[in-house]
């Protein structure tokens, strides 16, 4: 089995955290006694959002990231996201891929690894570029541009 060539996926990931029965991030634990929230060290959130082919919200879903991230830097800035990408299009449907890295998300542009998927993806490796969009942390609003180069066999 050779690797196949490297595979370019572009999806938007519209990171709208609305809070309530429709939230798609939730905070699950943090620091007993300090704010939950997207600043707060040792923050802890479950997600479940779809990423998009393009940032309109009636674009069609190619993927869902199911996963946590943490708030894991002293001073609030930094993210360590561990994510599976689940996909849900026709071409890639039931297939995954796992990310995980550092998300320094005050930087516009961002990368993280792609460190194995599933089933089309098998064996996959790899880097993802995210770019900010739109942030308005106070609202909890994101859109951030997901750029995926894998190679898989």
């Amino acid at each position: 089995m050779g690797a196949q060539g490297p595979l370019l996926l572009r999806f938007s990931f519209a990171a709208r955290i609305p809070f309530g029965a429709n939230a798609i991030a939730t905070p699950v634990t943090g620091i007993p006694h300090k704010r939950w929230w997207i600043l707060g060290f040792g923050t802890i959130f479950a997600t479940d959002d779809k990423l998009t082919m393009a940032i309109e919200r009636n674009s069609s879903v190619v993927t869902r990231a199911h996963g946590i991230y943490v708030n894991s830097a002293l001073d609030g800035f930094d993210l360590h996201l561990l994510m599976s990408l689940v996909f849900t299009n026709k071409e890639y449907n039931g297939s995954t891929l796992e990310i995980q890295g550092a998300d320094r998300f005050y930087q516009k542009y961002r990368e993280v690894s792609v460190v194995l998927g599933t089933r089309i993806f098998r064996l996959a490796r790899g880097y993802a570029t995210l770019e900010i969009v739109y942030l308005d942390i106070p609202n909890s609003n994101a859109i951030i541009r997901w750029n995926v180069i894998v190679f898989h066999y």
